[in-house]
């Protein structure tokens, strides 16, 4: 057998799973849904060790040897022979958001399961083997222990709490007829108050190893289940006055229609979207550190590929490929799913930005901004006037061509009116000092006002063809205008307005690029063609040879790797 002993931070608790290795097919794992102590593990390996040594006695032969230590389970899976576990050997914490760690796994480990003597050998299990060791699980799969990493802070913070409330009232009433379960224990419950922790199960969508633990989901206790995220997860620190302030960016990239640039395009016929991405912006006070008392705020924005069934041949070697749309979609089928499941997990308004150039001498891009406006247009009249989707078309490539505008300040127009519908997330009531001085500005903010703080409700969904560049900037000019509102609410600066050219907006910037980079290696196999400063008019000339080199590893990627 494999035992894998597992134990809390501090090493003061600790459980065991048994897993059967004479078992060539199936997987067979006991939990016995005990807590141990230090103590009574090293017990419980002592008496293994005793008991399986091959004469008794014998000093040297040890009937118990450490296979590997690990950080935690990825999961179980199987090909063609037995099962193999997928540990994580090697962790890097790359953010902290209210003292819960959130880590990139840098290394991982595959351990066969059966032992020799049972294996049943398949010709092909190598190649199967090779096939999933390609997916490379160091590269940006993140994971935390005690934090929902697949929902937002607004969820985690908010829906979380609500049973809470409900928890307490009902025990109060069921106390009296019931024993105490934990007399027993020698826990002392103080007045009848017990303490209860809450558990949500993750978002399916954005979970990327859920397969893998199907197989012990519903037999082992819920500690031994570790949801891993894909995207980007970076974290800086602002000091403001001697305030510690982090600036935590985490994308999260869907599951469900994932794969890279022109072999996954559009929709499926459930509504989930190529390239699809969930990217939070997270701010909190880290002189304060619990969720109860700290000052934490949070803003969420959505890229995605356009909710329509089309694709791009990419056998014509052309760097373009031209766009076609695969199947006619009268009654916007797959879009109604798509949005359906956006208003379900944010609710109202849907905004779409849409960035596909408008003016073609050859028509192109242009197919895809007629057919979404006709889906708009038609699912509009089945949603309530104040619950529509809000489209907005905007060439970017064409103003940033022109010479007349700017685009980064027409771009701001774009998000300062976003904003203002969304609202963010904040934790806290209003400041004393926003009726003191009350800003224009603050006082039109949408979103729901509670008494605990604000909740954002709705969501901004960017799209351009790729969803890489031009998307990238949208989103940070949307992000800079939220984090202007973040600061503001959490009283670290006086109006809700950020100047580019601030440590703040530069550290904010290059966290983008980096998320932006990231997101683009994943999808489309090169870093950032087009950035921020590109858009800004102030990229030097060195800048432009980059451009036109990462432009060609993109062609090279896409076309032969």
């Amino acid at each position: 057998r494999y035992f894998l002993v597992g134990s809390n931070p501090a090493e003061t608790k600790y459980r065991v799973l048994k897993i059967d290795r004479t078992e060539p097919k199936d997987l067979v794992i006991i939990d016995d849904k005990h807590v141990y102590t230090q103590q009574e593990v090293r017990e419980l390996l002592g008496r293994l060790d005793l008991g399986n040594r091959t004469k008794i006695g014998q000093k040297g032969s040890s009937g118990l040897s450490r296979a590997v230590s690990a950080f935690g389970v990825v999961g179980f899976v199987r090909f063609l022979e037995g099962y193999y576990i997928v540990l994580i050997t090697k962790r890097r914490k790359m953010a902290d958001i209210g003292g819960h760690a959130i880590y990139k796994i840098e290394d991982t480990n595959m351990i066969y399961i059966p032992n020799d003597s049972v294996r049943v050998t398949h010709p092909d299990e190598a190649r199967y083997l090779r096939i999933f060791q390609n997916v490379d699980l160091s590269s940006n799969f993140y994971f935390s222990y005690s934090y929902d990493l697949s929902h937002s802070l607004q969820y985690n913070l908010t829906v979380l709490r609500m049973p809470l409330e409900t928890l307490k009232t009902e025990t109060a009433q069921t106390r009296q007829e019931s024993f105490d379960i934990f007399e027993d224990e020698g826990l002392a419950t103080q007045g009848g108050s017990g303490v209860f922790g809450i558990c949500s199960k993750p978002y399916e969508k954005y979970v990327w190893n859920g397969k893998l633990l199907e197989a012990v989901k519903n037999t082992v206790h819920r500690d031994w289940l570790l949801y891993i995220i894909h995207g980007f997860c970076g974290q800086s620190k602002l000091l403001i006055y001697g305030r510690p302030i982090y600036v935590t960016l985490i994308a999260r990239r869907s599951s469900k229609f994932a794969g890279t640039r022109f072999l996954k395009r559009g929709a499926n016929c459930e509504g989930d979207v190529a390239n699809e991405v969930e990217t939070e912006q997270i701010l909190y006070d880290a002189s304060v550190m619990s969720f109860s008392a700290g000052s934490y705020s949070s803003y969420v924005q959505v890229r995605g590929s356009v909710p329509l069934y089309w694709s791009q041949d990419i056998s014509t070697m052309m760097p373009k490929p031209p766009i076609t749309l695969d199947q006619a979609d009268p009654f916007a089928h797959v879009a109604a799913l798509h949005f359906d499941q956006m208003l379900q997990r944010f609710g109202s308004p849907i905004i779409i930005l849409n960035l596909v150039k408008e003016r073609e001498k050859r028509k192109h891009e242009r197919i895809l901004s007629e057919e979404l406006v006709a889906a708009v247009t038609y699912l509009n009249q089945f949603l309530p006037p104040e619950h529509a989707i809000i489209y907005i078309p905007w060439d970017m490539a064409k103003y940033t061509k022109s010479k007349l505008c700017n685009v980064l300040d027409r771009l701001n127009v774009i998000a300062e009116s976003v904003v203002k519908k969304t609202g963010f997330f904040v934790n806290r009531p209003d400041s004393y000092c926003s009726i003191l001085r009350p800003d224009e500005k603050w006082k039109e903010l949408g979103g729901y006002v509670v008494s605990t703080g604000r909740l954002q409700t709705g969501v901004l969904r960017t799209n351009c063809v790729d969803c890489l560049d031009r998307t990238n900037t949208a989103q940070f000019m949307v992000g800079k205008c939220a984090l202007a509102y973040q600061l503001y609410s959490l009283g670290l600066i006086d109006k809700p307005n950020l100047q580019f050219d601030t440590d703040a907006v530069r550290l904010f910037e290059e966290l983008y690029e980096d998320h932006g980079d990231t997101l683009s290696l994943q999808y489309g196999g090169s870093q950032l063609v087009h950035r921020v400063k590109t858009y800004r008019k102030i990229a030097p000339w060195t800048q432009h040879s980059k451009d036109i080199m990462q432009t060609l590893s993109r062609y090279y990627s896409n076309a032969f790797s």
